[in-house]
This record gives C-alpha cells, structure tokens and sequence, in this order.
C-alpha cells in the first residue's frame, strides 16, 4: 500500500505541473483571443506577437522614434499618468531592453561580526552620491514567487558581484532557492 502512495505522489508531482501550466496557457491564449474577437485558439496571440514586432520595427526608424519621444515627455508630465507610465515602463526596461538593470547578482554580507549573514540581490545603482550617500549601493532583494522586493542601501563593501548568469540568479530567487541553474553541461 505505501508503495502505491508513493507512485501516486511521484505521479502527482510530475502532472500537476505539467497540468496547472497548461491550464494557465490556455486561459491566457483564450484570453488575448477574446481582446481580438476571434474563435480560433491562438490567432490571437498570433496577432499579438505579430503587431508588436511591427510596433517595434516602426519604433525603431528615426521619425517614429522622435514621435515617441513626445510622447513619452508629455506622459511623464501629466499628474498620476505620469506615476502609472513611468512606474509601468521602468519595471519592463528592468527585465528587458537595452537599459536592464537586473543583470548584476550579487551577495551582500549584513550584520555585525559573527551575526552576520548573506542576501542575494542585483545591484541596481553602484552610486548614490545624489543621495548624499557616498560609497553606498542600491541592491534590489526580490521576493520569492513574486515581482515584488526590497531596495537596500548598503556600504559598497559588503556587496560582492556573483559569477553567475543573471538569469539563473533571478529564477533561483523567484522559486525561493528551489530551481538550479543550469551549469556549463545546460542540465540541471
């Protein structure tokens, strides 16, 4: 009988996320296909991925991007739309883009002599003198199984850059310490 539990529980850990994933994906896909009108599964993150590629093809001539620019100036402009953009275009240009701020992991050493222990973050500023805060260093900590986090200001010294890929460094973050990076053979 135990036997039987523990097949049932290893068939368990394989299907449910197997499950849960694809149940998620197929409401996102009827999702973006409901915002399009359209009944057939998946034209609508077909449209979707096809129209931001134009997007981002247009954006990228000389014209386009001054347009944008304008744009972006009076948005940063406008009371509360100003805090909602700007809020909203940073958090994206964190994570992708060229202006990415999450790709430096570090550790960072907190407490005092033998009560000192270690958090991992990313270096989000290396300096702070326009804070009055010479020698000090903005580490972001991300919460576990969330996109929300700390901000830390610490001494530059106890901040040490990691020798892994930021990508690793992030998914091990997000899952709480439970997800390996893939070493140099890619398994893990």
């Amino acid at each position: 009988m135990r036997r039987l539990a523990n097949y049932f529980l290893r068939g368990l850990l394989i299907a449910a996320p197997i499950a849960v994933t694809g149940y998620l994906c197929w409401v996102a896909i009827r999702w973006v296909d409901s915002l399009f009108g359209t009944r057939i599964p998946g034209l609508g993150i077909a449209i979707l991925l096809v129209g931001l590629t134009l997007l981002g093809a247009v954006a990228s001539n000389y014209l386009t991007r001054s347009f944008i620019g304008l744009t972006d100036r009076l948005l940063e402009r406008l009371p509360f739309v100003r805090l909602v953009y700007s809020s909203i275009k940073d958090l994206l240009s964190a994570f992708v883009g060229e202006q990415r701020r999450f790709n430096r992991p570090v550790r960072v050493e907190l407490g005092p002599g033998e009560a000192t222990f270690v958090v991992l973050g990313f270096m989000t500023s290396d300096a702070l003198d326009h804070l009055g805060l010479s020698g000090y260093v903005a580490v972001y900590l991300p919460f576990s199984y969330s996109v929300a986090g700390h901000l830390i200001v610490v001494p530059a010294d106890r901040v040490t850059p990691l020798a892994v890929d930021a990508t690793d460094a992030m998914a091990f973050l997000l899952s709480g310490g439970v997800t390996r990076s893939a070493g140099p053979s890619g398994r893990r």
